[in-house]
């Protein structure tokens, strides 16, 4: 992608390698790099039944018009007259695993989402299903758009790009009850082929398969077919006369979850005959007036098979649906019945064989909507069972998510009793991210708010890791609202902080700083000093997003009085280290080693491992601003030790980057190289995108160093997709001047112009004057070199306008030397020669001695 002279940078919409491009999201390009494969495994796809008969017809008409070679587009799966439990869900799950086991039909994969349309407590939005799938393809979640039509635009994007890559998806869209359910799902190309579920007609544009009750032969035929895969061919109920199996299928209502749950019981009970079950749901269904027969069907098999639950059975039956998730674990699952999770484990398994819980993953248990109602609807042995087993259930959920939380950030113990290490504290964390989410919202229903408020606290670290934005937004937002419903002041304070923080990833700044305001007044007026600076602190990293800089060391500085005020050295370290980075930014550098060195000293005092790392890498970043190089590579090694025994994997791999940057000015190139590659392994592994990217294009440098250009270009394109993908446009301008610098090392200058330009432009809408300045430079190199020489003179003038004002000399020197070049090659030769001694000027001033020398030998040579 390239940029236009003197405009916007370029806007594409292409895939190329496997990366997709496009201008959907906030009004700037993204890059997501396509999975190679949707496995079914990460999106829910339940594995099919073992036994499935009855529906050979109906499956085969949906691979037709699965198949390559089929229409494509939407096919709905309805049931006749809105029957449930009629096999919907089973037909387009046998289905498909049989049409992703066809060779080149879908080599995209699979995405399902059950829309939990006909449950009240559960029912999906659009936007909610949007959200699952646009994360499980890779966008990130600060590029997941708010609004339903944006999300949906995305997504048709998403879709193309897939496809144009011959990368066919499946879509599966389970258990609809309405359009809007549907709709902004579906995708724009009807190539595409999604299977919809629902209990009744939807007018979404799609073939219609009417899925009736099962006729008498087939259902017999899975009555025979489960006892025998339970019990053996041999079992002489298979023997039974006809008429008692066909009488039982009659009593079932040909319905496919009416017959497997009464045909459980036949499985369990080897003693039990057909003709005597059939006489006891006949007496059953006798007792149940005002409904449909197959309603009847359905509740008679769920009432006798209630019945001859065990009472731990029966218990765990009726506690299940207090879980407001879409499914739930063993472990959980004990702790919501108070049983052990061993004999929990036994129960669930029972309940399974019984058809009334499923399990669509190893360990995870989910109920039937319909068996959930009937469920929930039974009688509990208390009045307080019910209630006692949500406080427990959400107590649990909060105190594992706290012990997990520990693993997350790098200062304070960890809880090591419930998860060794870090991997293991995260699988849980995706595991139960949506009960989590879930337990939040619906916590204040159930008078249980505080659950709420506290879980939401502690989800920040876990949300912020695995960038799920949209959900920290959610969660922060109702904490907010609870706290001030209940008139917790120092609560709604401690909300707004968090709720900014999420703004703020989400590149909302405008509202972030909005809301570390509010933070800051709430406390201001509370005189809680400790929330007032860690909110005036917060303001400042939002204003250091936006440039704010003056008013970011401000916020900073007001942070560290009132940790002086309140002896709190560890906040005062915080400040120092905040004040530093900002200093640096705006080039005051004497200032900020000041900063960075007063840290330091902090921590050495305290003790703060962590704290003295971080000194150490901030300190070395601005050493290689003064050009101390070698100073600022023996802080670097320091930070890198110290992260690597405190086994923070991170910040090691920040250092190992630094390291590296030290010793590219030191030019010890192979080192660099080494060093940077480190880094990008380290966060690769750690799935820290931003963290990669910067090591990519760091990297690219140090290749070029070692005159390895053509990876260099791939690390600095590789660099580039990665910021464009997280809207990162600073780093994404950096990227583009380095790409530039490596594409003219192998003369390949209209590219190394393009990308100069695109850097310029990117630099110029964040207003950062030193960076525009800098990439106006090397523009100015590209064009000398493709002899555009009066447009390189342009360039240079610029870059110079831009550049003395503020005080880089080194960076001066280079662009009057530039100019001096161009002013000869056009024959102005008196100019030129002012400009060189304006080089060797701003040389000495920058105690860059030998570019100074080399710059005077040149102009003495053009003297003589």
């Amino acid at each position: 992608m390239s940029g236009a002279s003197g405009g916007e940078p370029g806007v594409s919409n292409r895939i190329t390698g496997g990366v997709f491009f496009n201008a959907v999201v906030m009004g700037r390009d993204i890059q997501v790099t396509l999975p190679a494969e949707i496995r079914p495994a990460l999106t829910g796809l339940p594995r099919p039944a073992a036994v499935f008969t009855g529906r050979e017809e109906q499956v085969e008409a949906l691979l037709a018009g699965l198949s390559p070679d089929g229409a494509g587009g939407p096919l709905l799966v309805s049931a006749v007259a809105g029957m449930a439990g009629v096999g919907k869900t089973e037909l387009v799950v046998q289905t498909a695993h049989r049409a992703l086991r066809e060779p080149g039909w879908f080599p995209g994969g699979v995405l399902f989402v059950d829309m939990s349309g006909y449950d009240p407590d559960r029912r999906l939005s659009a936007a909610d299903a949007l959200l699952s799938w646009l994360q499980a393809i890779g966008i990130p979640g600060e590029h997941i758009p708010a609004g339903v039509q944006d999300r949906a635009r995305l997504w048709r994007s998403v879709l193309d790009a897939y496809t144009g890559r011959d990368r066919r998806l499946l879509l599966i869209v389970d258990n609809a009850s309405s359009e809007d359910q549907v709709t902004p799902l579906l995708p724009a190309d009807p190539a595409i082929a999604v299977l919809v579920t629902s209990r009744h007609t939807l007018d979404i544009d799609a073939r219609l398969h009417d899925l009736d009750v099962l006729d008498q032969a087939p259902a017999v035929a899975l009555v025979r077919e489960v006892i025998a895969q339970r019990r053996g061919a041999d079992d002489p109920r298979l023997h039974a006369p006809n008429q008692h199996m066909s009488r039982l299928a009659d009593l079932c209502a040909g319905l496919p979850l009416a017959l497997r749950v009464v045909t459980a019981l036949l499985a369990d009970r080897t003693h039990l005959r057909p003709d005597a079950l059939a006489d006891r749901l006949r007496d059953d269904q006798a007792r149940l007036d005002g409904l449909s027969r197959q309603q009847v069907a359905v509740r008679a098999a769920f009432d006798l098979s209630y019945r001859h639950l065990t009472d731990d059975q029966a218990l765990l039956y009726r506690l299940l649906p207090v879980n407001p998730g879409p499914d739930i674990a063993t472990a959980t699952t004990a702790a919501l019945a108070d049983l052990p999770t061993d004999r929990v484990a036994v129960l669930l398994e029972d309940l399974h064989r019984a058809h009334l819980v499923d399990e669509p993953a190893a360990d995870r248990w989910r109920m039937h909507d319909l068996v959930r109602l009937h469920a929930a609807d039974q009688p509990p042995t208390s009045p307080d069972e019910t209630p006692t087993a949500r406080h427990r259930l959400f107590t649990h959920y909060l105190h594992t998510t706290r012990a997990a939380e520990t693993h997350l950030t790098p200062t304070g113990p960890t809880d090591t009793a419930r998860f060794p290490d870090r991997q293991d504290a995260l699988r849980w964390l995706d595991a139960e991210h949506g009960n989590l989410i879930s337990v939040c919202t619906s916590a204040p229903t159930h008078d249980l708010p505080h659950i709420t408020t506290d879980l939401a606290f502690v989800l920040g670290s876990y949300l912020h890791v695995r960038r799920h934005f949209t959900d920290w937004i959610t969660i922060s937002t109702i904490r907010r609202d609870i706290c001030r419903q209940t008139g917790d002041r120092h609560g709604e304070g401690a909300a707004w902080n968090s709720l900014g923080s999420a703004l703020r990833q989400v590149r909302r700044f405008d509202e972030a700083i909005t809301a570390y305001t509010t933070a800051r007044d709430i406390f201001q007026q509370l005189g809680e000093r400790r929330g007032e600076g860690q909110a005036w602190n917060n303001l400042g990293n939002a204003l250091s997003e936006v440039r704010r800089f003056d008013e970011a060391v401000d916020a900073y500085t007001t942070f560290r009085d009132i940790c002086l005020q309140l002896g709190d050295r560890n906040g005062e370290g915080t400040a120092w280290n905040n004040l530093g980075n900002t200093f640096r930014q705006v080039r005051r550098f004497d200032e900020a080693i000041t900063a960075h060195t007063n840290d330091l000293t902090i921590c050495l005092q305290l003790g703060n491992r962590h704290g003295e790392a971080q000194a150490w890498n901030n300190l070395g970043r601005v050493l290689v601003e003064v050009r101390r190089f070698d100073e600022a590579a023996v802080t670097h090694t320091m930070a890198r030790d110290i992260y690597h025994q405190l086994d923070d994997r991170h910040g090691e791999g920040t250092a190992w980057g630094n390291v590296g940057i030290a010793l590219y000015e030191l030019r010890r190139f192979a080192e660099a190289v080494v060093a940077h590659t480190m880094a990008r392994d380290i966060f690769h592994q750690l799935g820290d995108r931003h963290g990669e990217g910067t090591a990519w294009a760091d990297l690219g440098n140090a290749l070029a160093g070692v005159r390895r250009f053509d990876e260099a270009i791939t690390a600095h394109t590789t660099a580039r997709d990665i910021f464009q993908q997280l809207g990162d446009r600073h780093r994404e301008g950096l990227a583009w001047n380095n790409l530039g610098n490596a594409l003219s090392e192998v003369r390949r200058f209209d590219e190394a112009v393009d990308a100069f330009t695109a850097a310029r432009d990117i630099y110029r809408q964040l207003d950062d004057r030193h960076s525009e300045g800098t990439a106006w430079g090397n523009l100015g190199v590209a064009l000398y070199c493709l002899y555009r020489f009066d447009e390189a003179i342009t360039a240079y003038t610029t870059a110079l306008e831009m550049l003395h004002p503020l005080g880089d000399r080194h960076r001066e020197g280079m662009a009057w030397k530039n100019l001096g070049n161009a002013l000869d090659q056009v024959r102005r030769f008196d100019e030129a020669r002012i400009c060189r001694q304006r080089a060797v000027d701003a040389f000495v001033e920058a105690g860059d001695a030998e570019s100074a020398a080399l710059v005077r030998t040149a102009l003495d040579e053009r003297r003589s």
